[in-house]
């Protein structure tokens, strides 16, 4: 007999779906039932208020993350039975404030819980070495690096002799204070006692934290450590790799993120695994195209297409055929970049997946629009907007583009801002009681939004945290277009 998943479980669930606001609006009723039932204030409350600010902190809405742990806080603070969830509440109200950037008030807060926690558990306890994991992390980001060494350097010896599998993240963050530091030493202590296991966690930790600091120091050690422990064709080796190749495209190394895609292709090619080959290709081509080798990136395009058809999948091939296709059209082969975008339609219809025919339409209706074949573009552009999400990136591309082509525009491509709040809009007033809203206007002034809104009735408590919280919704959804627009 399977359970009935929790309220946090389910909505953590929605997350990894991507609904977010499904998500949110499951605990935010959680907290309404638990304040009825206990009262606000209560431990009850305040659990339910740390529940709601986790799911909001995987949501990137930090500030009402921050709001919510700090009511938890606040509203255990004084209770000694709860001692120990208040201490979890605080480490939260640090973390959060840490990750917004608020570096003074993330200090302050995590050495008084680390003071706290040691009045608990004592200096010798894991759950000590928790708080001045954190702190440690706060120190490293302020730049305080003797501090932060000195207590990194504490929290790896806890968990060491506490044997806590949580000597993992100590590592990866020792390793990134030590890089720092430059000092020349090696960032990460010989690991050949360690169980492969837990080296393979060490990598995991050094990837969840994105390589923070000076990433590239960081995960070149870190592939080194690897390849001699593990093997060049491990997954863990691989995965630094291609987290590597990331940092390089960030960092402007092109060359460095063309050198790790190669030793990860050549690694899939060994292993005969053909789909995670294709990928690396695809990756491959696009890090050619960006290093200025147009030659090399089509013709790694035309063999990433000969494995997709090996393999038979026909939203692979579409995918190959879409960028294979985009990347010719910005070679100037025009001929060749409506024979392959086409392909990629076609490919994409015997596949019936919306997302791959919604993107293979859009570029091929882009394509279309650009050659001054407004009516193809259109009738290509709606069935691209009909089965993609409408706050899909490529559906806002497609959106502001069909703009330009009703307009018997062939470039200009449409205002993408006016796209962008539009869809903003239409994102927030679907959440909300048809009979709210007299008016929302959205602008984005300095690279951000800026929201007037009038009210046609005086709203209830519960509206109008349904309201704040759409806009809440819709500012995290929607402000990654805005550093994100093509053209």
């Amino acid at each position: 007999m399977t359970s009935t998943p929790s309220p946090i479980e389910a909505a953590f669930a929605l997350l990894q779906q991507g609904r977010v606001v499904e998500a949110e609006e499951l605990m935010a009723r959680e907290l309404q039932a638990v304040t009825a039932q206990h009262g606000h204030g209560s431990q009850a409350w305040a659990s339910a208020q740390c529940d709601l600010g986790n799911v909001l902190l995987n949501a990137d809405q930090l500030d009402r993350a921050i709001e919510c742990y700090r009511n938890a806080v606040t509203a255990s603070a004084d209770d000694p039975q709860f001692r120990k969830d208040h201490l979890t509440y605080r480490l939260n109200l640090g973390q959060a404030l840490r990750m917004a950037g608020r570096l003074d008030e993330s200090e302050a807060e995590l050495r008084r819980g680390a003071q706290d926690r040691m009045a608990f558990y004592g200096r010798e306890h894991p759950g000590y070495a928790f708080g001045l994991e954190s702190l440690a992390d706060v120190l490293l980001q302020r730049g305080d690096l003797r501090q932060a060494r000195q207590v990194v350097e504490e929290t790896l010896d806890n968990f060491w002799r506490n044997g806590h599998p949580h000597v993992a993240q100590a590592l990866a963050l020792r390793a990134e204070v030590v890089a720092a530091e430059a000092t020349g030493e090696p960032l990460f202590p010989p690991m050949d006692q360690l169980p492969d296991a837990l080296v393979e966690q060490v990598a995991r930790s050094v990837l969840d934290r994105h390589g923070q600091g000076d990433p590239a120091t960081v995960l070149n050690a870190l592939v080194t450590v690897l390849e001699a422990r593990l093997g060049p064709d491990h997954q863990a080796t691989l995965n630094a790799l291609s987290m590597l190749a990331n940092s390089g495209r960030d960092r402007g190394d092109q060359a460095g993120r063309v050198d790790a895609i190669q030793r990860v292709l050549a690694s899939y090619d060994r292993q005969g695994l053909a789909e995670q080959a294709l990928m690396a290709a695809l990756g491959l081509a696009m890090a050619q195209s960006e290093v200025g080798d147009e030659d090399g990136a089509l013709h790694t395009y035309a063999s990433a297409y000969t494995r997709a058809e090996r393999i038979g999948t026909p939203e692979l091939a579409s995918q190959v055929l879409r960028n294979w296709g985009l990347a010719l059209r910005e070679a100037g082969q025009a001929h060749l970049a409506e024979q392959r975008l086409g392909e990629a339609v076609a490919q994409a219809r015997r596949g019936g997946d919306g997302e791959t025919l919604g993107r293979a339409d859009v570029a091929l209706g882009l394509f279309l629009q650009h050659e001054g074949r407004l009516e193809q573009a259109r009738t290509v552009l709606e069935e691209g907007l009909s089965v993609l999400d409408p706050v899909h990136p490529d559906a806002m591309i497609g959106r502001s583009h069909l703009g330009a082509v009703l307009d018997g525009r062939t470039c200009g491509c449409g205002d993408m801002e006016s796209t962008i709040t539009d869809a903003f809009r239409d994102f927030v007033a679907g959440r909300l009681p048809a009979d709210l809203l007299a008016r929302l206007d959205v602008a984005i002034v300095d690279g951000d939004f800026k929201i007037d809104v009038a009210l046609r009735r005086e709203p209830t408590q519960d509206e109008l945290e349904r309201l704040n919280g759409a806009v809440q919704s819709a500012h995290a959804e929607f402000r990654r277009r805005l550093t994100s627009r093509r053209g």
